[in-house]
């Protein structure tokens, strides 16, 4: 059955009072092009050359084992323990380098939240479930999303959640802490420990914190990867006459601290990952995604759940599209590394390859699309009809930013992985307290409606 071609129904109420942030600004001051999916050459104009730790970092490891990978360069600048962009820093919002779709508007995260709802209840009403976001951000996505389990806590009261968060940034762990948890209640700190924090959120539930994915517990779970995809190192390889070589980051001999691309002299590992049918004369490759997705997958296909990721890509079909962010603009991906944002489309088929067929999976679809299927346009009535001129202008320039096709409408995806029981009519075991599932299109991928 055509996903694009299918209603889902949902009894939800038609109100959708999920309330307002505490916190809830949304400033007009966001401009068109703040985002970070734009595309930029990597041999683009370089910004003025800055001579950062990481920059000397990277020219002694050079210096000491030869030219380095892209993936390795990005793994290096962007979450090297002492170093990386990501480590020690607040990148987001307009004092930061980008801006996401949760900080635009509240009602993105509420329509996830109501995703997730509804896939439980398509699923069975499970007993208990994990809700796992990975690269939480400043923990706005998950605050709106736990905002609309709280309002919808009657359809949800029979249901055990916690909420568990992948993390490398010390710093954003501890901005999502600020945003998510009760501060009268204490924060248990583990610095030895897989967990490295728990606590518990404003609405009573637990929270905790991880490094890694594969320090979560396993059980039905919900993920949620929100521009989580697009920040794990790549492989560039060009097509030559001699076939494929790794496009590789060296020392420029003519400047001692500035940094070149240049091309492997032969084959090298990670070319194993190019299809053998490949077309293109550039490609990137991030076998760091398919690790993770691999790991969702089998977690998916043994004990229920689904997957949940919205990012920029395509289907195969783009070259070269690494680029860097500063200051909300296009910065020169090899210039003052340290300082600025790395990333790259997803590849959205070699996601689904790396799926091997453990779930099934849809999309991608374009965000204006999903978002519109899960009733964007019933909730920003219900916001406009509730607000001031003020908040009605916010309101309708973050409707503009999300769904616009010259902004984030047509440049952000959705793509979903399920198990392969749950499009077919079969559940996993049922528990005690489980009651038989539905068989329903997905929400999202069909249009959602409202009751």
């Amino acid at each position: 059955m055509c996903v694009f071609c299918v209603r889902t129904e949902v009894k939800i109420p038609t109100t959708l009072g999920f309330g307002t942030r505490c916190h809830d600004v949304r400033t007009p001051k966001v401009l068109p092009g703040l985002w970070r999916g734009k595309y930029f050459s990597s041999g683009g104009e370089p910004a003025e050359n800055q001579v950062t730790p990481m920059l000397r970092h990277l020219i002694y490891k050079i210096k000491a084992t030869g030219p380095i990978t892209v993936a390795e360069y990005m793994k290096e600048v962007l979450t090297n323990p002492a170093k990386g962009y990501y480590v020690y820093r607040d990148m987001l919002g307009e004092k930061g380098d980008f801006i996401t779709s949760p900080e635009i508007s509240q009602i993105f995260g509420e329509l996830l939240g109501i995703w997730f709802i509804s896939e439980w209840m398509a699923t069975g009403k499970n007993a208990a479930f994990q809700l796992v976001e990975l690269g939480p951000g400043r923990g706005t996505l998950t605050g709106d999303i736990l905002r609309v389990f709280s309002q919808l806590g009657s359809v949800l009261k029979n249901c055990d959640i916690s909420i568990h968060l992948v993390e490398v940034s010390e710093k954003l762990s501890e901005i999502q802490a600020l945003t998510l948890t009760e501060e009268k209640i204490p924060l248990e700190r583990n610095a030895g420990s897989p967990v490295c924090m728990r606590g518990v959120t404003k609405s009573g539930i637990p929270i905790s914190w991880y490094r890694d994915l594969q320090d979560v517990p396993k059980g039905y779970s919900f993920y949620l990867a929100h521009e989580f995809f697009d920040v794990l190192p790549v492989h560039k390889f060009q097509k030559t006459p001699q076939g494929w070589r790794e496009v590789l980051i060296d020392i420029d001999p003519q400047v001692s601290d500035k940094l070149r691309f240049v091309l492997a002299p032969g084959v090298t590992p990670a070319e194993v990952f190019i299809q053998r049918d490949e077309i293109r004369d550039h490609v990137e490759v991030c076998p760091e995604a398919g690790v993770i997705i691999q790991e969702l997958s089998q977690r998916i296909a043994l004990t229920g759940g689904a997957a949940l990721i919205a990012d920029y890509g395509h289907e195969g079909t783009k070259t070269d599209t690494f680029r860097g962010f500063c200051g909300h603009k296009l910065h020169d991906v090899l210039t003052a590394p340290g300082t600025a944002d790395l990333t790259a489309d997803v590849d959205f088929s070699y996601l689904r390859r790396m799926a091997g067929g453990q779930v099934a999976s849809l999309g991608p679809i374009k965000q204006q699309m999903f978002l519109k299927n899960m009733g964007i346009d019933v909730r920003l009535k219900v916001l406009l009809d509730k607000s001031d001129e003020p908040a009605r202008q916010q309101l309708l320039h973050g409707y503009d930013m999300l769904m616009n096709t010259q902004k984030m409408g047509e440049r952000f995806n959705f793509f979903a992985l399920l198990p392969h029981q749950r499009l077919h009519g079969r559940s996993h075991p049922m528990d005690a307290c489980q009651s038989k599932p539905s068989v329903s299109p997905v929400a999202g991928f069909g249009e959602l409606t409202w009751r």
